[in-house]
C-alpha cells in the first residue's frame, strides 16, 4: 500500500473648565499606566485571526487583498464547521492549521494516519485507508526533522519511507507475537517504532508492509499504522492503540512544518528590495533546517519583526509584568529595550532587583542622644561598614556585567517561554549549606558539583567552577540561553546560573545513579548487552541531538564515560555539555582547556587546535571501547610514566583480527558474537585517525538503534541449553531469554532502517 503525504453636578463656568482639565489630565495618566497592547499581529486591513487560530503576517488569509500575505504563506479562510472558521494551508481544505508560531517558525498541522488492515480472510480494503496529501513545493515549508518522527504501531508490521525529490527513504519494524510483550510508553520495536528524519523532506510517500497478513496477532492487532507525527504529542498506550480503535479515533494526527523566508542568507537577503525583517529594533538570523531566514524581535522587544513598527518596547515595569522575568523590589524605570531598579531616597540595598530597599543607617538621631564622641565613632564605623558594603556590591556588579548578566537578563525578558533562573549567590549558599562537604557530588581539576536543595524542595547539582575562561564569558549570557533549551531526555537538563562571582556557577537537574565510568571500571553489578547496547544508543542520540537539531549546532567537546549519569533506571543523561563549543584560538590555552580528557582526544584535535563534530564522534569511540572491554581509556604500563592508550590498542586488535582477546568475557558469555563484532566495527570507524572518514553521530545512533532492534527481535535458538554448555553460566541479570541469531531473511528485513 502506497500512501503519498505530501452624572456632574452644575456648575459654574470656570469650575466646568477646571473640572474639564482634571478629567483630561486623569485620562493621560491612566492612558500612561495602562499601555496600550500590542498592535495586530497581521496587516492593518487584514484579518488576524481564521477562527481560533491567529495569523500573524507573513502569513494571511486569501481573498480580495491578496497585499495581507508574503508570496507562498497564504492560508485559505473560506471554509466552516460546526464551530466556525476553520484555517487550511491549500484552497483543497487539506492541512488543516493548529497554530502558527513567528518565535519558532513553526507550523503545526493535522493530516491523514495510514492504516493497512486485515482478516482472517486476508487484506481488508474497506478498513485500509490510503490517503492523499501534498506539501506544495512552492510554500517554503519542510517537514520537521527536529519535532517528527516517523512511527509505526502493529505486531506484524514494517512501513518504509520515502522522499524521492530528496533521494531518501528510512523505516522501521515492529513485531511481537504476544500482547503481554507491549509496554505502555515504550516505542522501540515491540508493538511501536520509531525514526528519525532529515532535513528538507517535503515529499512524502509512505509503504505499509505485513510478513504474515497480521494472522498471529489478529485478535489484539489486525491492523497496521504508520503515521509521521509531532514526537511531543505522541504517546504509545500499549495495546490498547494497536487495536482498530485506534484508528478510528485517531484517524488525522498533527505535524509540525518549519518555514523560512525565501531561499537567501541574512547576508544576501538584506541586500535585497524584499527583505523581510522590516520593524526597526529587529534582527535576522539564518534558519537550520535549510537555505533561507527568519526575523525576530531584537531584546527588550516583542512583537512581529515582519512588520512596520512590529517590534515595540517591553515594559518591564507595568502593573501585570512578570516579576519572574523582571524582578524590581524598589523604583523600576522602563527605558527602551531595558529597565533599571533603584532605591527611594533614604534606603538602599545591595541589588534592588532581587533584595528589598531597607532604611539607611540612622546616623542623626543616635548621634543626638549619645554624644560626640560617640558620634564620630559611629560615623568611622559607618563610613567603614558603607565601604565595604560598596566594595562588595561593586565587586558583584563588576562580575554580574563581566559575565553577561544584563544581557542575559534581556534575553530572558524577551523569550519568556524560556524555563531558566538566575540565582543569587546566596540563593545557592542556602541551598548547598554555604558549599558544605558533605554535599560535595564529585570534584576534579576544572572545579567541583555539590549537591543542594530549592525552596521547592527540588534537588539541584550546582557546578562550582575554578577556572576563568574570558573567552567564554564575552558570550555566557547567548550561550545559557541557547543551551537552556536543549531539550532531550538523554541530555542533562540546565536550570539556570548565578553570575554575581567571578566564575559564574551553573545549576543542573540532579541524577541520582553515578556515571557510566563507575558502572564500567566499578560497578557491582553486571549488566547485559542489551542495556549496554540501549546506554550506548541513548547517549550517541543525545550527542547527535546537540549536533543536528540544537539551534545552533553545539559540539560537546569533552565526551568521555565519566561525563555520562545515569538516573534511577539506568537511562544514559549526557551532562556537560557545551563546555568546549567555542575553540580557543592560542595553543597554550587550548592544553589547559583540554586538561583531564587525554585518552579520548582524537589526534587531528591535538595537532590542530580546531574542536570539530568529528571529535564528538572519536571520543564517543573510545566510550564504546570502554564499555567492550570494561577497560579506562588511559592505563599506566607497570606502574611507570608511560601510558597506554585503549583507543589504539582496540583499533590494533580489530586490524590483527584479535578483538576476542580483549573483549570483557562477561559480555562473550552472552554468545551474541555476530551482533557484539558489528558493535565493534562501528567503535572501529569512531576512533578513524582521519576525521573525515569517521561517520556522523546521527549516523552512529541510527546504526546503534538498528543493532538494538536486531537484539530485540533475535530468534531463540533451538537448544538453549546447548548454548548454555558452550558459553558458560552468565551472571548478568537481564530479562528475556537468551537468544541466537536472525536468519538471513530476517536480516535483509533489518536493512530498512535508514543510515545503515
Amino acid at each position: 500500500m502506497h500512501i503519498k503525504i505530501h452624572t456632574l453636578k452644575s456648575t459654574p463656568k470656570k469650575k466646568k473648565k477646571k473640572l474639564s482639565r482634571m478629567l483630561v489630565f486623569g485620562v493621560l495618566l491612566l492612558l500612561l499606566l495602562h499601555p496600550i497592547p500590542i498592535a495586530s499581529q497581521a496587516k492593518p486591513g487584514c484579518p488576524n485571526k481564521c477562527g481560533d487560530i491567529s495569523i500573524p503576517y507573513p502569513f494571511g488569509c486569501y481573498g480580495e487583498n491578496t497585499n495581507c500575505f508574503r508570496e507562498g504563506f497564504g492560508i485559505n479562510c473560506n471554509h466552516t464547521d460546526h464551530e466556525g472558521p476553520v484555517a487550511y494551508l491549500s484552497h483543497r481544505n487539506i492541512f488543516r492549521i493548529k497554530n502558527i508560531s513567528l518565535l519558532t517558525g513553526e507550523v503545526t498541522i493535522t493530516q491523514s494516519v495510514a492504516v493497512d488492515c486485515y482478516n482472517k480472510s486476508g487484506r481488508d480494503d474497506d478498513r485500509s485507508k490510503s490517503p492523499y496529501v501534498n506539501l506544495s513545493p512552492r510554500r517554503p515549508l519542510t517537514f520537521s526533522d527536529s519535532r517528527n518522527k516517523f512511527t509505526v504501531l502493529g505486531c506484524d508490521s514494517s512501513a518504509f519511507l520515502t522522499d524521492s525529490l530528496l533521494g531518501f527513504s528510512t523505516g522501521c519494524i515492529s513485531v511481537c507475537n504476544s500482547s503481554t510483550l507491549v509496554t505502555n510508553g515504550s516505542c522501540s520495536g515491540i508493538g511501536c517504532c520509531q525514526t528519525s528524519i532529515p532535513k528538507g523532506v517535503k515529499h512524502v510517500t509512505i509503504e505499509l508492509g505485513s510478513y504474515n497478513n497480521h494472522q498471529t496477532v489478529l485478535d489484539f492487532n489486525p491492523c497496521s499504522t504508520a503515521l509521521l507525527v509531532d514526537e511531543e504529542w505522541f504517546k504509545f498506550n500499549g495495546v490498547s492503540d494497536l487495536s482498530q480503535d485506534y484508528y478510528n479515533s485517531n484517524k488525522k494526527a498533527p505535524v509540525v512544518l518549519d518555514w523560512v523566508i525565501s531561499k537567501q542568507t541574512c547576508i544576501e537577503a538584506r541586500r535585497a528590495s524584499d527583505y523581510a525583517c522590516v520593524s526597526q529594533n529587529s534582527e535576522c538570523y539564518d534558519a537550520t533546517n535549510g537555505v533561507g531566514y527568519r526575523c525576530n524581535c531584537s531584546a527588550g522587544y516583542q512583537g512581529n519583526p515582519y512588520l512596520h513598527g512590529g517590534c515595540q518596547d517591553i515594559d518591564e515595569c507595568s502593573k501585570d509584568k512578570n516579576e519572574t522575568l523582571y524582578p524590581c523590589k524598589g523604583i523600576c524605570i522602563n527605558t527602551p529595550g531595558n529597565y533599571t531598579c533603584q532605591c527611594p531616597k533614604g534606603k538602599h540595598s545591595d541589588n534592588p532587583r532581587l533584595y528589598k530597599c531597607k532604611n539607611s543607617f540612622p546616623v542623626v538621631p543616635v548621634a543626638l542622644g549619645t554624644g560626640i564622641p560617640f558620634i564620630v565613632i559611629l560615623i568611622g564605623s559607618w563610613i567603614f561598614l558603607g565601604l565595604q558594603t560598596r566594595k562588595l556590591n561593586n565587586l558583584k556588579d563588576q562580575f554580574f556585567e563581566q559575565n553577561g548578566g544584563s544581557h542575559l537578563q534581556q534575553l530572558l525578558s524577551s523569550n519568556p517561554n524560556i524555563a531558566f533562573k538566575m540565582f543569587s549567590k546566596e540563593d545557592l549558599e542556602r541551598a548547598t549549606d554555604k558549599f558544605s562537604q558533605n554535599n560535595i557530588l564529585g570534584q576534579g581539576g576544572q572545579g567541583m558539583v555539590f549537591k543542594g536543595v530549592l525552596p521547592d524542595n527540588r534537588v539541584v547539582a550546582v557546578k562550582k567552577s575554578m577556572v576563568v575562561n574570558e573567552i567564554q564569558n564575552t558570550q555566557f549570557a547567548n550561550e545559557m540561553i541557547i543551551l537552556s533549551q536543549i531539550n532531550h531526555r538523554n541530555v542533562v537538563k540546565l536550570l539556570g546560573c548565578c553570575v554575581e562571582v567571578e566564575v559564574p556557577m551553573l545549576v543542573y537537574e540532579y541524577i541520582s545513579n553515578g556515571t557510566l565510568f563507575h558502572l564500567i571500571i566499578h560497578g557491582e553489578g553486571l549488566i547485559c548487552l542489551k542495556d549496554w547496547l540501549r546506554i550506548a544508543t541513548e547517549t550517541a542520540s543525545a550527542i547527535a541531538y546537540l549536533h543536528s537539531a540544537a539551534s545552533p549546532p553545539i559540539l560537546h567537546g569533552d565526551i568521555k564515560s565519566s561525563n555520562i549519569l545515569l538516573d534511577a533506571n539506568h537511562m544514559a543523561k549526557v551532562s556537560d555539555f557545551g563546555a568546549s563549543k567555542l575553540t580557543p584560538l592560542d595553543k597554550d590555552q587550548f592544553a589547559t582547556f583540554m586538561q583531564g580528557t587525554w585518552g579520548y582526544l582524537d589526534s587531528e584535535c591535538l595537532q590542530t587546535g580546531q574542536l570539530t563534530d568529528k571529535s564528538d564522534v572519536y571520543s564517543f569511540g573510545v566510550v564504546l571501547a570502554e564499555f567492550l572491554t570494561r577497560k579506562k581509556a588511559v592505563t599506566s604500563v607497570e606502574g611507570i610514566v608511560k601510558e597506554k592508550s585503549l583507543a589504539n590498542s582496540f583499533v590494533t586488535s580489530m586490524k590483527e583480527n584479535r578483538i576476542l582477546e580483549v573483549l570483557d568475557p562477561q559480555i562473550l558469555k552472552e554468545g551474541k558474537i555476530d551482533l557484539i563484532i558489528e558493535i565493534c566495527k562501528l567503535a572501529t570507524r569512531c576512533l578513524n585517525m582521519t576525521g573525515e572518514e569517521r561517520p556522523t553521530m546521527k549516523e552512529v545512533a541510527m546504526e546503534l538503534e538498528g543493532l538494538a532492534m536486531f537484539e530485540i527481535h533475535q530468534w531463540v535458538p533451538n537448544n538453549p541449553e546447548e548454548m548454555e554448555s558452550l558459553l558458560g553460566q552468565s551472571s548478568c541479570n537481564c530479562g528475556g531469554d537468551s537468544t541466537g541469531l536472525y536468519s538471513l531473511e530476517k536480516r535483509a528485513a533489518l536493512s530498512i532502517e535508514g543510515g545503515r
